[in-house]
């Protein structure tokens, strides 16, 4: 099958990735709810096109925390990604900065931050960062993206604990031999970790290394060890956002974690809005979950985010045909976001507003907006 749309990397992927693996990709928490509901959501929200408007050219480059972007789309930090393919996050990378987009590589990867960056030297990338119990394994790890050309750190705050992920529990999922957490060879002997506890009982492993005290003080910390700019991923409420902002954040992710985390929070579509006018024009929110089409990127726009987070259909992307898939998800992408904005009557994506989508009426609204 040749893919056309986002959604059909993920039966591609099915077919040829191991099935525990897939479900580790794949699965939210709990009944998954919010998992679901990512995706419903931004459904919820109509576009309101204008007409007669010169398309002949239609611009979907931007920039974020002054890096440029052929279009609004980041690749979102996603672990193991020797899951998918044995080349892993050096494929991704490659097709990230082919694409002409940003890759946001996870502490979790399965090739060391250094070998990503020497992957794809010219493309632009961030390092996720969990702050662990063992705070020299932290700053080594931003010391490290620091000398590698990581150009921001984007905090995963989210993860205080590891959701319950059912699927995984019900396959008794184990780490293959071939995903490992490689930028911890450095900090952790992983040959001496009991019975490769990692491997056994992955949700285990990590969470006895993430610090389950952390508070605000932890953005802090991080903010005095580094000058690369910090974007703080796992935002969903406008009060969190705007502490964020008081305590030196130079971005906000809105997220989550994909409903990997706590399941029956609410979608991200729902949230977005009332994040982007807490925090005003100060600071760059950017937004992931269940975006899977251009219409998606634009609606989430003209709600006020900067760019979007795409997650799982890169992985799947991965997993149907290594670099290659993720090059032909991309630039599906982007034709599906400037087709969009041309069809909406917008030339730039710094043309969009709220006054570009509208409410649907649901059986939860029962009213909408003109």
């Amino acid at each position: 099958m040749e893919p056309v749309n986002l959604s059909d990397f993920e039966s591609l992927a099915r077919a040829r990735m191991a099935e525990d693996a897939f479900d580790y990709v794949s699965g939210g928490a709990g009944d998954e709810t919010t998992l679901h509901l990512n995706r419903a959501a931004w459904g919820r929200w109509a576009i309101r096109p204008r007409v007669l408007v010169d398309v002949s050219a239609v611009d979907t480059s931007t920039e974020i925390l002054g890096t440029p972007l052929a279009f609004p789309a980041l690749i979102a930090p996603t672990a193991f990604q020797t899951l998918a393919h044995p080349e892993g996050e050096r494929a991704m990378a490659r097709a990230a900065a082919a694409a002409g987009t940003l890759m946001i590589v996870s502490t979790l990867a399965s090739t060391r931050l250094e070998d990503v960056a020497t992957a794809a030297p010219n493309g632009p990338r961030w390092f996720q960062l969990y702050c662990y119990r063992e705070r020299p394994v932290t700053e080594s790890l931003v010391r490290r993206a620091e000398d590698a050309g990581y150009q921001a750190i984007c905090l995963t705050v989210d993860v205080p604990r590891i959701g319950r992920r059912e699927r995984d529990l019900r396959n008794r999922f184990a780490m293959p031999d071939t995903a490992v957490p490689r930028n911890f060879e450095e900090d952790l002997d992983l040959d001496t970790v009991p019975t490769d506890r990692f491997r056994s009982d992955l949700h285990a492993w990590v969470a006895s290394l993430l610090d389950h005290t952390l508070t605000w003080e932890a953005v802090d910390w991080l903010r005095s060890l580094t000058s690369l700019p910090i974007l703080v991923k796992g935002v969903m409420t406008a009060e969190d956002a705007c502490r964020a902002r008081e305590h030196g954040a130079d971005g906000i992710v809105v997220s989550n974690h994909g409903g990997r985390q706590l399941d029956g929070v609410l979608p991200t579509a729902e949230v977005l809005p009332g994040i982007v006018e807490a925090v005003g024009t100060d600071l760059p929110v950017l937004v992931d979950g269940g975006i899977r089409r251009g219409t998606d990127v634009l609606k989430a726009l003209a709600l006020g985010a900067a760019a979007v987070l795409i997650g799982r259909p890169a992985f799947w992307a991965l997993g149907a045909g290594s670099q290659e898939g993720v090059e032909q998800m991309l630039t599906l992408l982007q034709g599906e976001i400037e087709l969009a904005l041309a069809l909406a009557g917008v030339t730039r994506v710094a043309d969009l507003g709220p006054d570009r989508v509208v409410r649907q009426i649901t059986a939860e609204t029962g009213t909408v907006r003109a």
